[in-house]
């Protein structure tokens, strides 16, 4: 599990933290240390993920939620899925699958076009958008991810993706720690690298993304490991 985490639901700048457990029986141990992280400029909003997060229980009133093109990272449960770069090959001692940028890939986020949330090779796939993000045009941000399952995003997941719901998620390479993204996560290079090599498909990897207030409220109802080194903003 990656459990990000912030101060508040408006907040930047965060800390991710990984941890595992060999069996659902065990609990959580931290692996490796904090890692500063940055999320949406606009700081984060209820997403759509593998835990229902309508439940009053879970989301109060007051709570933002995400909805395309708002600069907010999506809160939730999410699944992971292909990862992606630049090279022809794949980062070495990576487990995901691996997709490489080449010039006709882009990421749909037009809410009207049947691909939304989708990433495409324009060279095979009919073009019905009139929006989309050429990925190999992201700058240094794409030279390293992984695709975040938020609203459907992973072909073939039970849910398709709600229009309008947010699309192209994904954990990248920052600008800075001062430089919030259009709704992604994102770290320094050399961390996400040992991140992505640390996830392995087989272990069903999962990211938790709250504010620190938000966690430790759904710490127990989501059976979450306990926050270790918690930095203050």
């Amino acid at each position: 599990m990656i459990v990000v985490t912030t101060s508040d639901w408006s907040a930047v700048e965060g800390q991710l933290q990984r941890y595992e457990r060999a069996t659902t029986h065990e609990k959580w141990r931290p692996v490796g240390e904090p890692i500063s992280i940055v999320v949406g400029k606009n700081g984060l909003g209820w997403g759509i993920g593998i835990i229902a997060t309508d439940d009053a229980h879970v989301r109060s009133a007051a709570d933002p939620v995400k909805t395309e093109g708002d600069g907010k990272s999506p809160a939730g449960v999410f699944a992971l899925g292909t990862a992606f770069g630049y090279a022809s090959e794949p980062l070495r001692g990576l487990k995901m699958p691996y997709l490489n940028l080449n010039a006709s890939i882009e990421c749909i986020d037009d809410p009207g076009s049947k691909h939304y949330n989708r990433i495409v090779d324009r060279s095979v796939v009919a073009s019905d958008w009139n929006s989309s993000e050429h990925m190999r045009n992201a700058g240094e941000s794409y030279r390293w991810g992984v695709v975040v399952d938020h609203n459907g995003a992973v072909a073939g997941d039970t849910k398709p993706p709600q229009p309008g719901g947010g699309s192209c998620v994904f954990l990248h390479v920052w600008h800075s720690r001062d430089h919030g993204t259009a709704g992604c996560t994102a770290m320094p290079q050399r961390v996400l690298e040992t991140v992505l090599t640390w996830l392995d498909p087989t272990r069903k990897p999962l990211l938790v993304q709250l504010p620190e207030p938000t966690y430790e409220r759904l710490i127990n109802r989501w059976v979450l490991p306990k926050l270790i080194n918690v930095s203050r903003h």
